[in-house]
């Protein structure tokens, strides 16, 4: 199927879906551990309590669970009236979001992707965790799915954000064209992203520059040779970031407000948080 649009066709139905799904509470096994990159960890996950997982937007994001110092196992939440809370008089547990990178439901696994960025608790589990240790997950809630009819697609993010761009790249058709601005520490952490759709990779170097900077992302997006036609573009970096991109692209790019999403996965000096300035 030809997902580019010409003139004379009707324009296609470009809204995204927002899908509900049913909120679980899981404890899992940690079934592989791979440094994919310098940078990069993926966790593989299995377990019983896995089958029924779902998730169909590529940047669903799940919380995972983790216990505090001095702590083998978190106080978990449960699901209640109000979806996913705590039980009376028990304090909530340390929790991040988290891209399914992917999941396989005949083999029931679920690979997670940590971007090692910080010195935190997720930080410190991911580089320990072994084979055999227990995970706990929650959701995702929900998906927002973006459809693929557009003439191209723009996906800009840090080592935050390659877990989805890469779902995304995977997921999308043949004849599809994608170009991804993608910041990372250096070149030994690039990673191999698989399409089949015809895509362009920028690949941005932040190198000594702090992570969290928006330079590198606007020296690349002045230097783009800008595809012609009506694009979706996604962003996921740090939040203030994020916000000038979106910004930059809709006063500098054309790019139309409704057709696109921008998410801080991360904001500078603070922890676990997770903003959206779509309209």
């Amino acid at each position: 199927m030809d997902h580019h649009v010409t003139s004379g066709n009707p324009v296609p139905d470009r809204t995204p879906k927002r899908v509900r799904h049913e909120i679980r509470v899981r404890s899992l096994d940690v079934a592989r551990v791979c440094r994919i990159a310098p940078n990069m960890v993926r966790v593989t996950l299995t377990g019983e309590e896995l089958r029924g997982f779902a998730s169909v937007g590529f940047d669903d994001h799940l919380k995972m669970f983790f216990p505090g110092p001095g702590r083998t196992v978190p106080d978990l939440p449960i699901v209640g009236p109000k979806g996913i809370e705590m039980p009376e008089g028990v304090a909530r547990p340390i929790a991040r979001d988290y891209t399914p990178r992917r999941y396989d439901p005949v083999a029931n696994e679920l690979d997670i992707d940590f971007a090692i960025h910080e010195d935190g608790p997720a930080t410190q589990w991911a580089v320990n965790v072994k084979v055999g240790d227990r995970a706990w997950i929650g959701g995702p809630r929900g998906s927002f799915v973006v459809p693929f009819a557009f003439d191209w697609h723009l996906l800009i993010g840090d080592e935050t954000a390659l877990p989805a761009i890469a779902r995304r790249l995977e997921e999308l058709p043949a004849g599809s064209r994608v170009v991804v601005v993608a910041e990372v520490e250096n070149a030994a952490n690039e990673l191999e992203l698989a399409s089949d759709a015809d895509v362009t990779v920028v690949w941005v170097h932040r190198g000594e520059r702090a992570a969290g900077e928006p330079v590198g992302f606007m020296e690349a997006l002045e230097g783009l040779q800008w595809l012609s036609g009506d694009y979706h573009a996604w962003i996921s970096c740090e939040s203030l970031v994020a916000k000038d991109l979106r910004t930059y692209l809709i006063d500098n790019r054309g790019a139309n407000p409704k057709w696109m999403r921008a998410s801080g996965y991360w904001r500078r000096g603070a922890a676990g948080m997770h903003d959206h300035f779509d309209e």
